[in-house]
C-alpha cells in the first residue's frame, strides 16, 4: 500500500480536495439533520400538548448548543404537567415519530432537582 512518501504532489492535491468535499458532504448532511431535529422537536412538543395535555415543552441538550449537536445526538425534551398514567403512552408516542433521530422524553415531575435547573437554565421552549 502506498504512504504519504509515495505520493505525489498531484495525488496529495487530488486526496486533499476529495477530503475537503467529503466533510462538506458530512457538515450539510448535518444541517439537515440538525433542523430535522428541531422540526421533531416542534412536533413532540405539539403532540405533547394536545394529546397528553402537556402544560410546558422544552428542548434541552446538544440540540440547544450550538455545535453540539452530532450524527448520533438524540433530541431531549422535558415535559411539564403530563399525568401518571399518561406519561408511558406519551413517551411512547414521543419516541415513534422518528426512526432516524431517537427522542428521549422526561417528565420533570420525576427528574432531579439539579437535572431541572440546567433545563430551566439552558431549556429553549416550544
Amino acid at each position: 500500500m502506498p504512504t504519504a512518501r509515495d505520493m505525489t504532489a498531484e495525488d496529495m492535491a487530488a486526496y486533499r480536495a476529495g477530503a475537503r468535499e467529503r466533510a462538506e458532504r458530512e457538515r450539510e448532511a448535518l444541517l439537515l439533520r440538525e433542523k430535522r431535529a428541531w422540526d421533531l422537536a416542534r412536533e413532540a412538543a405539539a403532540l405533547l400538548r394536545d394529546r397528553f395535555q402537556a402544560s410546558r415543552v422544552v428542548v434541552f441538550g446538544s440540540l440547544v448548543h450550538a455545535g453540539s449537536f452530532t450524527q448520533w445526538s438524540d433530541v431531549d425534551i422535558a415535559a411539564w404537567g403530563l399525568r401518571p398514567e399518561d406519561t408511558l403512552g406519551a413517551l411512547g408516542a414521543v419516541m415513534d415519530l422518528s426512526a432516524e433521530i431517537q427522542l428521549s422524553l422526561l417528565d420533570v415531575s420525576t427528574c432531579r432537582a439539579s437535572l431541572l435547573e440546567v433545563i430551566e437554565r439552558e431549556g429553549v421552549a416550544l
